[in-house]
């Protein structure tokens, strides 16, 4: 009989409450996403790993989050005017809310909470309940010289809520996450700023229900965070999303914006066309905070159609071929899908594991018609908007596709994508739990230099 292949104990079980791993996970408490068999194989083998590499979790964060040695320096009158204006339970001083709102997501963050390091803290955690408060906090703090910090959905990846000076960290999810109005007329909505993710985009997909429009619409702006981080804050960070080719980032879809500063409120026009400048609105966009609290925001909307959406995918012998296609297609003038994702060979040889492809008769035949392992490069796409333009969109990208020797793939690899888009992040948890650490960078590149950076 054969001996049964090893495969770790990856966690099922949700973080414990007040623990520092209930901070630094990803997404929902009860949420995971492990490695398959191929992807355990394919890391063991690519870096040097055994099965004893994965016998036992290491730092786990499992503790409870305390703070023996870090009091609150706020002196009480200010704590007590703090209180008086949004009532106790809206205004925290305990140790794990202090930590909790004091980090995001990068790595490093997480990797901190894992050994109980802890830098810097807020002093005082305040969730304001409308714009008055707000307005209220930033003219006390301004007066007292008490720094803020902004919370948005909690999934930033740039440092931003550390309170490098103490004070206080806004928390804009928990009572600011309202519809303000909805205009089927202008095709706007006007939000505040801490509504999340998921629920803007059901209240756009029940328009009929819930504000008697005609049809149903989508906001367009899918992040991989998509599910943990609020509207404010992707105008906040300069957003991109999954579908912003096709939609634009989400600072293409703002139309105005609402500001509590030290000076007063900033709002900007709501509508597009201006003729004067400089504008305010694109002065705050991406400001991360710095110039003020962004209360409220009007954003663009789109007709809601799934049937139109067309999804494609294929597989190129190389990258040099493969960047040719997504260069014709995205100069082509007739329109860009919605999706557009080049993988070179290294994510394409994982990518096709995560997606089921690996050791199907797809992979059977793109090895027999000539796309190696580790030289093919996976293409998926998407098409949107009013049904004519979507098929047309795909049929023109996929003969593109064809005439740099691409073979189809049909929409499987996308699908699998797409179902599972919003969850590779779960994997880090599994990997940093054996001392692996994992994560994303971005940047922009010329299509004249996209060969040199890679390979650099």
């Amino acid at each position: 009989m054969s001996k049964k292949e090893f495969y770790p104990h990856f966690r099922e079980t949700p973080p414990d409450q007040g623990s520092y791993r209930s901070i630094f996970k990803w997404g929902g408490p009860a949420e995971f996403k492990h490695p398959n068999r191929k992807l355990y194989r394919l890391m063991k083998e690519e870096f040097a790993l055994t099965d004893e590499d994965f016998s036992e979790p290491r730092l786990t964060g499992d503790d409870p989050v305390e703070l023996p040695n870090r009091p609150v320096l706020l002196e009480e009158k200010h704590l007590r005017f703090f209180k008086e204006l949004l009532g106790d339970e809206w205004v925290s001083l305990s140790d794990y809310d202090r930590v909790k709102y004091s980090y995001g997501k990068t790595v490093e963050e997480a990797m901190e909470l894992r050994q109980k390091k802890i830098a810097e803290v807020t002093d005082c955690v305040l969730h304001p309940g409308d714009k008055e408060e707000v307005r209220r906090i930033v003219e006390y703090c301004n007066t007292h010289r008490i720094p803020i910090y902004i919370y948005g959905g909690g999934s930033t990846v740039n440092f931003g809520y550390r309170p490098v000076l103490g004070g206080v960290t806004v928390v804009m999810q928990t009572r600011m996450n309202k519809v303000v109005s909805f205009s089927e007329e202008n095709r706007t909505c006007t939000v505040q700023a801490g509504i999340m993710g998921p629920d803007y985009e059901k209240a756009l997909n029940e328009a009929p229900e819930r504000f008697g429009a005609r049809y149903r619409y989508t906001n367009g702006h899918f992040p991989q965070s998509f599910e943990y981080s609020s509207v404010g804050g992707w105008i906040s960070t300069f957003g991109s999303g999954q579908q912003s080719s096709y939609f634009g980032d989400a600072c293409d879809l703002v139309i105005s914006q609402e500001y509590i500063t030290p000076v007063g409120t900033i709002k900007s026009k709501d509508f597009i066309a201006e003729a004067d400048g400089p504008r305010i609105n694109d002065i705050m966009k991406g400001s991360e905070g710095t110039f003020g609290v962004l209360v409220e925001c009007t954003m663009k909307i789109f007709r809601y159609n799934p049937k139109n959406q067309f999804p494609f995918s294929f597989i190129f012998r190389n990258w040099e071929e493969a960047v040719h296609a997504v260069r014709d297609i995205s100069q082509g003038e007739f329109g860009l899908p919605g999706v557009l994702r080049l993988s070179d060979p290294e994510e394409t040889h994982v990518g096709l594991k995560l997606y089921g492809v690996d050791g199907t008769i797809l992979d059977t035949l793109m090895s027999v018609r000539g796309y190696k392992p580790m030289e093919r490069c996976l293409l998926l796409g998407r098409t949107e908007g009013e049904r004519g333009f979507s098929r047309r969109v795909r049929r023109l990208s996929k003969n593109i596709c064809r005439r740099y020797g691409g073979m189809s793939l049909t929409g499987f690899p996308l699908r699998s994508w797409e179902h599972g888009r919003y969850r590779d992040p779960y994997l880090r948890e599994d990997l940093a739990d054996y001392g692996m650490v994992i994560d994303t960078l971005e940047t922009s590149v010329r299509w004249d230099n996209i060969h040199r950076v890679r390979e650099e």
